[in-house]
């Protein structure tokens, strides 16, 4: 990038880069997040509210109006060594080299500590196996750069050193990332094939929820119908963005919540099902969502990378079922 100097001191890192005319009269977090695609605008604040982040040598704040030509000096700190515990849990690795780590989520695992839980965590883990971890996610997330609900099985990528990190952040920021998803869903979608395109945000009341909301952040999800048995329907769910609980909520938005899922909605069965889908559904007791495909250009090589996670064995046996379930099967068990 033109004006910019990287330079590594004492294991923390400043950057130095001068500002584009053309951005004059923007706020200067944003400025700064779109000049630098593998930091965050949150990340960016939290320098800017620690004082690391200078214009013309003058401590900055998010909200300062860019003028153009100025040079910011943007001074991250060496990481702290986390203090969690590294702990010999169990990893499905589906890929590993000196920069990254592909890991075959299991259903239930939580990514990283999160109020009283410090233990039994991916990142745990992670801890036992690497000993080079990124520290860019923090101490409480070293190598996170993205991640799946506790809920969720799939593929999950780590970073092992700093270089892997910021290159795989850009790639999910600038949605370079394919990533391809599994769900079964309660009722039937309009179309074969669509995308919800809401803003997402914080739910007013519950804060443990998310909410499509004016006001919040765009994202968009894109979805194919796979097949449809009785009251439900197997789809195909690609992400756009990379919002909290994005494929829940909006799929739960348009009135089709994932089976499973009780914070948005979605059950495990319904009495007007009918017999034989109430008593396949009911068998199955997890969230039916599977992260199965990602994609990214290897941080090194830039070579395009490809994984992919083998649906649990209990969503297997349900959708296995499924299929083998007559479509004209009916509330009540009748024909339509």
């Amino acid at each position: 990038m033109p004006g910019r100097r990287d330079r590594s001191d004492a294991g923390g890192r400043r950057l130095t880069l001068d500002l584009p005319a053309r951005s004059r009269g923007q706020r200067l977090d944003r400025t700064l997040a779109e000049r630098l695609p593998e930091e965050s605008r949150a990340s960016l604040q939290r320098l800017m509210r620690a004082g690391r982040v200078l214009v013309a040598g003058r401590p900055a704040r998010p909200s300062d109006k860019v003028r153009g030509g100025e040079r910011v000096e943007i001074d991250h700190p060496a990481p702290v060594p986390s203090a969690l515990e590294a702990e010999d849990l169990p990893l499905a690795i589906l890929h590993e080299d000196a920069d990254l780590l592909v890991l075959d989520k299991p259903a239930g695992l939580s990514v990283h500590p999160g109020a009283g839980s410090r233990s039994g965590t991916l990142v745990n883990a992670l801890l036992h196996h690497c000993h080079d971890l990124s520290g860019i996610g923090g101490v409480e997330r070293p190598g996170i750069v993205h991640r799946l609900d506790k809920d969720t099985s799939g593929v999950l990528v780590v970073a092992k050193n700093d270089l892997a990190h910021r290159s795989l952040a850009a790639q999910f920021k600038a949605r370079a990332v394919e990533k391809v998803y599994e769900a079964l869903v309660w009722g039937r979608p309009r179309s074969a094939r669509g995308a919800i395109d809401a803003a997402i945000a914080r739910h007013p009341t519950a804060r443990t929820r998310m909410a499509v909301r004016p006001g919040g952040r765009a994202a968009r999800t894109a979805y194919r119908v796979v097949f449809c048995r009785g009251p439900v329907s197997f789809l195909e769910v690609r992400p756009e963005t990379g919002r909290t609980h994005q494929i829940r909520v909006h799929l739960s938005s348009v009135g089709h919540p994932i089976v499973g899922d009780r914070l948005y909605g979605g059950r495990r069965a319904d009495s007007r099902a009918g017999p034989l889908f109430a008593e396949a559904l009911r068998s199955y007791h997890g969230l039916a969502l599977h992260a199965r495909r990602l994609a990214f250009a290897h941080p090194r090589s830039g070579e395009r990378r490809e994984f992919e996670a083998p649906r649990p064995g209990d969503f297997q046996a349900l959708l296995d079922r499924l299929e083998r379930l007559p479509d004209g099967v009916a509330a009540g068990g009748g024909t339509e």
